[in-house]
């Protein structure tokens, strides 16, 4: 199994915890998630650290704030790192007013941008306001015309249905967290039901949304497996097919 999100560096107990946690649960590969400049050295560090354990680095819309090209540079810099096989998490929140909408869009171009010179996969996040789709709209609208050749990922997909058959069209892969599981999340679950097997990612966005049977918890990434038995379920199959088919996906979109 493997957990395509997480953030170790804001998870407790300790990454080295965590990470023997999430081998004795069966959860092989962990990709560790940068939020900005103050954590993107952190996550490729413990990339080095952990052979489980990869990284992205990104600028998260509500961190989005004084995003101009000298920012873009030195992250692409990190980028490149071996360690680093994506970018991100990027992209648009109208649900929270961490940065104004102008500078999340120039932040969102600007590591659209870095994704395609070193070649890495896009972790795109989307959070729209209640009963709004005004973020998916444009986050789409915006990746068909700027993403070119890029890999995207829709991270703890929440839009619902129709985005997620619009993103199999478009050959994106959609990535489900512990929301998945809640008794309220039925128009996520209707989505997961969509998606194409080879498109199909699960993970725990640690150490939040933990999955129903830990919710009000801080998460980690052993409770993927939660999260991926009710895929299973949703998907009308067995938690082994969903284990090798995201198995194999991120080893194909993310080359570990």
């Amino acid at each position: 199994m493997i957990d395509s999100h997480a953030h170790l560096g804001l998870c407790e107990p300790s990454p080295e915890e965590l990470v023997a946690a999430a081998r004795e649960a069966g959860v092989d590969r962990i990709l560790t998630i940068g939020l900005g400049e103050d954590s993107n050295p952190g996550v490729i560090e413990l990339a080095r650290e952990h052979e489980q354990v990869f990284a992205a680095v990104g600028r998260h819309p509500n961190s989005a704030a004084g995003f101009y090209e000298l920012d873009a540079e030195e992250l692409e810099r990190l980028a490149a790192s071996e360690e680093v096989v994506a970018v991100g998490e990027t992209g648009l929140d109208w649900y929270r007013e961490g940065a104004p909408a102008d500078e999340q869009r120039r932040a969102f171009l600007g590591q659209i941008r870095v994704a395609q010179q070193v070649e890495k996969p896009l972790v795109v996040h989307l959070r729209d306001r209640e009963q709004s789709e005004d973020a998916a709209t444009e986050a789409f609208s915006t990746l068909e015309a700027e993403g070119a050749g890029l890999e995207i990922v829709l991270h703890c997909f929440s839009a619902g249905p129709r985005w997620a058959a619009r993103a199999a069209e478009l050959g994106w892969y959609c990535s489900f967290a512990g929301n998945l599981t809640y008794p309220s999340a039925e128009r996520v679950r209707e989505a997961a039901a969509l998606v194409p097997d080879e498109l199909l990612l699960v993970e725990t966005d640690s150490p939040y949304l933990a999955p129903q049977p830990s919710r009000g918890k801080p998460n980690q990434p052993a409770n993927v497996v939660a999260t991926a038995e009710r895929l299973a379920e949703v998907r009308e199959t067995d938690y082994e097919r969903i284990e090798s088919l995201v198995t194999a996906n991120a080893a194909r979109l993310f080359g570990w």
